[in-house]
């Protein structure tokens, strides 16, 4: 298969789809390796080492008329115009939030195939693992550096000081994101905060961090209550292919001190706060709403591309060379088959379609219709 790497066009999105590493694995395995001039210069790779790894260096549009292309962040308009039938696009798409993509691939019949949805053997998510786990370190870090006054914030520091109260913090969800926040929140020094809707996943959590983090079940009260008494609360629900549920309305915002910082770590799955109405870029990455700063970027680990490209090229290319492999078929990693959220002009992801009104259809029934056809 001749496989695609193009250079991530987001604001200040640096990382790359591949290292130089996980082309060399494609190129020993039989496939052929297109990189966009410079694709890797943000995370540190150059030109060179992915010529090194058997990579030929292309132009922008050289690196997209690929069969299978291989991305981090998910397409932009602009690149919609690369897409064509049975093309594979394997990166993050967040389609549950942007119905104008999901058109885009349902017209041209390409098949994309979503990091965030694919689900392990044991109901993980291994493909977020890593981003997640930055996503929700930087989280505590970002929302410290906003609540300090020169940032618009409200001149707190998180750990206080003998004879100063802890900065508050609180943090809506226990998955992976959640976990890494109050790992960096505690050992800042601060008073934290975790919601979740799991009591199993509560009593987990509360082992975890032998009873220096404060558990509450998730409901409407309780999330009421913390969000007025915090200094920093960050969001950090994910349903996997749905958009997320607002569970954080304006009026909550609105009860919060002024110079407090809300961080929505899910903005690009639609975002946890009624307030969060757009979402931002590492250039400009705040606003004021109600006197909250709000801190909605939608790739949060693009800040360290190095960190983050190692993290998730480490996760990404064994399944990326199954694909390369086998392509689509019944014979594929079951995990590889519940990522394909569009195939030949359908949309197979259950949560995507209900999340935008668009019809569904089986994965599965599709592809045995085609083995019927074929014999």
């Amino acid at each position: 298969m001749i496989v695609g790497v193009p250079k991530e066009l987001k604001k200040q999105e640096d990382r790359v789809g591949s290292t130089p590493d996980g082309v060399a694995g494609l190129v020993k395995a039989g496939h052929q390796v297109l990189v966009e001039d410079n694709a890797g210069l943000g995370s540190g790779y150059t030109n060179q080492q992915y010529l090194d790894a058997g990579a030929s260096i292309v132009t922008q549009a050289e690196a997209w008329n690929c069969e299978m292309i291989i991305k981090v962040k998910e397409p932009i308009e602009s690149e919609y115009k690369y897409f064509k039938a049975g093309q594979i696009i394997y990166t993050y798409l967040h389609l549950a939030a942007n119905k104008k993509l999901t058109e885009a691939l349902l017209e041209s019949k390409a098949t994309g195939i979503a990091y965030e949805t694919m689900i392990g053997p044991d109901g993980s998510l291994p493909l977020l693992f890593p981003m997640s786990e930055i996503a929700g370190r930087m989280a505590v870090q970002v929302g410290a550096h906003f609540l300090e006054k020169p940032h618009l914030g409200k001149g707190l520091l998180l750990s206080g000081v003998p004879g100063v109260k802890k900065g508050k913090v609180t943090i809506i969800g226990g998955g992976t994101v959640g976990v890494n926040a109050a790992k960096i929140a505690i050992g800042m020094g601060a008073s934290v905060t975790l919601l979740d809707i799991n009591p199993k996943r509560l009593e987990e959590i509360e082992n975890i961090f032998s009873g220096k983090i404060q558990t509450l079940m998730s409901n409407s009260q309780n999330i009421a209550h913390c969000v007025k008494e915090s200094d920093l609360v960050i969001g950090a629900v994910l349903i996997p292919g749905a958009a997320t549920p607002k569970l954080v309305t304006e009026k909550m915002i609105a009860s919060m001190e002024a110079g407090s910082v809300v961080v929505d770590i899910p903005i690009d799955q639609g975002g946890l706060f009624e307030t969060s109405v757009k979402a931002t870029t590492h250039e400009d990455p705040v606003y004021v709403s109600h006197g909250v700063v709000h801190y909605t970027v939608a790739n949060i680990p693009g800040a360290v591309p190095k960190t983050a490209t190692q993290a998730l090229s480490s996760v990404t290319m064994p399944y990326a060379l199954a694909i390369a492999d086998k392509g689509v078929s019944l014979e594929q990693n079951k995990t590889i088959q519940t990522g394909i959220n569009t195939y030949q002009g359908k949309l197979t992801q259950k949560a995507v379609a209900d999340s935008l009104n668009l019809e569904y259809s089986s994965l599965i029934d599709i592809i045995m219709n085609d083995s019927k056809v074929k014999n």
